[in-house]
Order: C-alpha cells, then structure tokens, then sequence
C-alpha cells in the first residue's frame, strides 16, 4: 500500500530540517476573505488584505489620489509613485501581519484622514521610508474570463525561484519558503510563531467601475508587485493605455532606503531629475527583475475583452 502524501510531505520536511507536522496539515484551513477596496480616479480596485500585500498597492494609489498626471514618464509623475510606494510599504512592514495578529484593521490605513494625513509628507525630494500611526486617526499568475462575464484573477508561488528547494519524493510537490519573510521583532504582528501566516506578496487584483466589473490583473515577482499593481493601473486609469501597452511601459522598482532600479527605457531626464531629488538611482538591464503581469478588461458596453500578456517573460493572450 502506497503511503499518503501527507506522511510523506511530513517525513520529506524533517528530513530536510524542518518542523511540519501532521497536525500542522490536519489543522489547515483555506481562509475565505473579504477584498479591501479603494476608490481611485472613477475606478474601484480591489486587492487581497493581510497577510498579503495588496494594501501595499491600495495606499500608495490613496496616497497619490488628490494628483492629476498628465505624463506617464515624466520626474513629477515616477517621483511621486516612488514616495507613495515608500510610505505605503513602511506601514506594511510596521502593521501588516496574520490577520490574529494585528492590532488595527488594514482598512485604517485606507481611511480618508489617514491618507491626506501621509500624502501630505510627499514633497520634491526623496525622503527614507517611515511608518505612520493609523491608530492616531517563483510565481504564476493568471487572468481568465468567459463570455458570459465570468472573470478569475489568480496566482500561486513557491516563493524565490524553486521555494524551500525541497521537492517531496513519490508525489511533485514542492515545498515553499513562505515562512521566509516572517520578522524576528518579537514586538512586530508578523513575528514568527507556530501556526501563524507571514506575510505574503502574493496579491491578484481586480478592477471595477461603477459596481460593473472591468477585469482582473496581476504583475508577478515579490515585493515588486504592488509597485506593478501601482504603474500598470496608473497607466490604464491616468494615461488611457490599452492593456498590452500598459504593460510594456517602462518600470521603477524601489529596492530599500532610497535605491530604486530603473529600466533603460525610463528617459535621460526623468532619471537626471530623480537623482536630483536624492534618489539613488541603478539603471537594471535585466527586465525581468520590474515583475511580470497579465491583464483582461471587459468592455461593459459591448461585452467585449481586450488582454495582454507580459513582454518581460514567457506568456501569452489566449483566446478560444
């Protein structure tokens, strides 16, 4: 008689020195969510709250809602996306954790008063990421529809390439490393304990207007993905680019501190006036490091689909 998966995952884990147990797997539940949800320009967006990271995504276009862009590439545009990214991730990393475990509703740092409060510390320089105090106030994704209206945003990671590297014998399972962006601060929500969620970057998103749905979009590739959720909805909201454009638009990527990545296709002279500003910036050759996305917009009018598929990666627009 063959042995269950789960005897073998459990002996492939403690092989390998870890601390999966039986009970671990018998005790897992899929937890059913709520999408947070933000108003941005004349659009509902909605992302996965934590553990994930689509609040990342949801508060850098809160931040920025009370600015009108005109142009995609330009320093006033990339300057402020780069700030709201800054101050919307230091409040993940500060907040964020197993859903148990926090200490405020991530709808807090979505409110009005909070957002203007935050916007308000975004001026002509770059500045190092800080926190606020709401309290005062390896992946895969895909989107699909149907023609009856039916649309599905997923995504699914091992985490860093191959996850943990340890593939269970008997059954092709590959075990992830999720546990890796768990914090060691025993004063953080995400700090590692048994039985918690870390927190996670995985986050398919999904657009509405009017209660009518557009579509679903994603933009693999750790921590860059908010910053991806971010540039592609600006270009499709902001600047009016069909969906495959959107996507080929050149990308930033904050790293830490002040470092952003830039690709080469961002102008001289945006580059020129970040550096200005105090960003230190790293022009990156290498495209796939700025995410990889997919996106369907449904027409609600004419019941039609226009999609488009990552030019960074393998991938493409199927239709049938």
């Amino acid at each position: 008689m063959k042995e269950p998966w789960p005897k073998k995952i459990v002996a492939a884990a403690s092989q390998n020195g870890g601390y999966l147990t039986a009970d671990d797997l018998a005790a897992y539940q899929p937890a059913w969510v709520t999408p947070l949800k933000l108003h941005y320009h004349g659009y509902d967006v909605l992302e996965l709250p934590p553990n994930s990271q689509g609040v990342v995504a949801l508060e850098a276009l809160g931040l920025l809602q009370g600015w009108h862009f005109t142009n995609r590439d330009s320093f006033d545009t990339v300057h402020h996306q780069i700030e709201a990214i800054k101050l919307a991730f230091a409040d993940f990393f500060k907040f964020a954790g197993d859903p148990r475990a926090m200490q405020l509703d991530p709808n807090q740092l979505l409110a009005a008063d909070y957002l203007a409060n935050r916007s308000a510390l975004i001026g002509e320089s770059a500045r190092p990421p800080e926190a606020g105090d709401p309290q005062s106030g390896g992946t895969v994704y895909l989107a699909t529809a149907d023609r009856d209206g039916n649309m599905v945003s997923m995504i699914q990671s091992n985490y860093m390439g191959f996850g943990s590297g340890v593939v269970v014998p008997g059954t092709g399972i590959a075990l992830n490393n999720r546990g890796n962006n768990f914090s060691f601060d025993p004063a953080s929500p995400n700090v590692l304990e048994g039985g918690k969620r870390p927190i996670n970057t995985i986050i398919p998103g999904f657009l509405t207007k009017n209660g009518t749905p557009i579509g679903p979009f994603g933009v693999m590739g750790g921590f860059m993905q908010p910053q991806g959720h971010l540039q592609v909805l600006m270009n499709t909201i902001d600047f009016g680019l069909d969906p495959q454009t959107a996507l080929d638009a050149p990308r930033w990527q904050w790293m830490h501190d002040q470092t952003v990545q830039v690709e080469r296709e961002v102008p001289a002279v945006t580059v020129n006036r970040l550096v200005a500003a105090g960003h230190q910036i790293v022009v990156q050759p290498e495209p796939n490091v700025f995410g990889r996305g997919q996106v369907i917009w449904r027409n609600p009018e004419t019941q039609t689909y226009v999609g488009g598929s990552e030019s960074r990666t393998d991938g493409a627009m199927a239709v049938w």
